[in-house]
């Protein structure tokens, strides 16, 4: 009955929220606003029938004077056959990145809160919100394939996972790095939604980690690989000493845009490891939360192990969207190593309704063979976590004193016209400086882009050809995997010798 009460109220609060915006929406409508109060969305260049419209094309009013960087933006074209080979980067071009642009003020999201309440009161519950324009005011100075390389902020923990003694400890050592990856994904307290990407677009960068600040095996008191467990690395023509420190390179692509699917990659040839993964996002309004499912899986290969560890990722909620935004992770997650029968199963707690704790994780690794749990984690995924051991031995990471490791980017100038930073730098640019017209100019002016050359290929029925991962069943692979070129460069030696 309680269940049944509960589902009642939750339905009844839902429709009378629904009822309430769209009263105070037309009741904004009738006031005046106060001076310097922006409210252009109100009143939008198009029709609201065609703004939400899937995938359908929106005629923008001619405009006389528009920026330079905007003409540039829209007469970008990029021939599949001529620009869509794979380039090399190189790392060494690769500059620390200076960048930080913490999402911590409110600024234009209290501004327009009459804006949000419009816009809401034109959406549905459970409404699919992929290919809804959203206001740029909500938007975060980056790509969505850059906040993915935050994912790797600690390549400390991630190299350290193939120094495991034993299966048991590196599939313990891959569920830390897993837990510590979520928390430098979010710039800020508030959450804003990262671009969108374009099709075709492309993020790399790079970390470098000195050799002695990696974790080595807990009973190994010797300097942290032998030789035979290393990549040896050629000498440079100049005859310079191996560096001291590991790569981990860091490339995205957006393969897809209906729907919207991005692949990345991270490799460190030197410890013989790789990452790959893909991950199609799917957005809902749920009324009072926005959320967002990571369809998809990775793989993590320990080519020296010959271990592979396939993962998932939890849901994303942006809850209080009418007052400060803050973003809470929900679901169950699995990790698995077929090879050695380990698996970890976590689970991202939601905060219930009344009571409870934010953010909170727990999970368990298991050997499946034997059905026991080797490790139990509790805690917080952005604070503290605690792991117990099988021995009773018990660890705590703090998550707000870890070190970050800044990636290493390139200058614009060196980038390509279709790398995240390049791309997005004119709205970038204009949100920095609080320009929300102009940062609306430059968005749209890409998207309308986007959409033309989606219709040029329907009309020629000519197939989007992308730059780095190759379609593989129902996911996407690197084209060039470390697994891949490990395997020929043996063989190679082998033919050798």
């Amino acid at each position: 009955l309680l269940s049944a009460d509960s589902i009642k109220n939750s339905s009844f609060v839902g429709n009378c929220y629904l009822l309430t915006l769209r009263r105070m929406s037309k009741l904004q409508r009738k006031l005046s606003f106060a001076s310097g109060t922006t409210i252009s969305w109100l009143d939008p260049k198009i029709s609201l029938a065609n703004h939400f419209k899937n995938g359908a094309a929106q005629n923008f009013p001619a405009e006389i004077n528009k920026p330079a960087s905007v003409r540039e933006e829209q007469s970008i074209t990029e021939p599949c056959h001529l620009t869509r080979e794979p380039e090399e980067i190189n790392p060494d071009e690769e500059l620390e990145d200076i960048c930080d642009d913490k999402e911590d003020d409110l600024g234009a999201v209290e501004e327009q809160r009459s804006v949000i309440l419009h816009l809401l009161s034109q959406l549905k519950l459970g409404m699919d919100l992929t290919r809804v324009v959203l206001p740029t005011f909500i938007l975060e100075k980056r790509s969505l394939l850059e906040m993915y390389a935050d994912f790797m902020s600690h390549p400390d923990l991630f190299i350290a996972i193939t120094n495991g003694s034993s299966p048991e400890e590196r599939m313990i050592r891959f569920v830390e790095y897993y837990l510590t990856s979520f928390h430098e994904g979010r710039k800020g307290a508030i959450a804003k939604k990262p671009y969108n990407p374009i099709i075709g677009e492309t993020f790399h960068c790079s970390w470098r980690m000195p050799k002695g600040n990696v974790a080595t095996d807990a009973g190994n008191n010797s300097s942290a690989h032998s030789p035979s467990e290393q990549v040896t690395l050629p000498k440079d023509p100049e005859g310079q000493a191996e560096p001291d420190y590991y790569t981990v390179k860091f490339v995205a692509e957006q393969v897809s845009h209906h729907p919207p699917v991005s692949g990345f990659y991270a490799e460190c040839v030197e410890r013989n490891m790789c990452v790959n993964a893909h991950v199609w996002t799917k957005s809902k309004f749920l009324g009072m939360s926005i959320g967002v499912t990571m369809v998809g899986e990775g793989v993590l290969h320990l080519l020296e192990h010959g271990e592979e560890y396939t993962f998932s990722l939890p849901c994303a909620y942006a809850r209080s969207i009418l007052t400060v935004p803050w973003v809470e992770l929900g679901g169950k997650v699995n990790i698995n190593c077929a090879k050695t029968g380990y698996s970890a199963s976590i689970n991202f707690h939601t905060k219930p309704f009344y009571g409870g704790k934010l953010h909170r994780v727990t999970g368990e690794v298991k050997q499946n063979m034997m059905n026991t749990v080797v490790c139990r984690v509790q805690g917080e995924w952005n604070s503290v976590l605690e792991f117990t051991y099988s021995n009773g031995e018990t660890k705590y990471v703090d998550l707000t004193k870890l070190s970050v490791t800044r990636k290493r980017v390139r200058p614009l100038e060196k980038q390509g016209p279709f790398e995240s930073r390049r791309l997005w730098q004119h709205v970038t640019e204009s949100l920095r400086d609080g320009d929300i017209d102009k940062a609306t100019e430059h968005k749209r002016a890409l998207e309308e882009r986007q959409r033309n050359e989606e219709r040029l290929r329907a009309e020629t029925e000519t197939p989007w050809c992308t730059k780095y991962f190759l379609k593989d069943g129902d996911g996407w692979v690197y084209h060039k995997p470390l697994w891949k070129t490990a395997s020929a460069a043996q063989t190679l030696q082998t033919d050798s010798n």
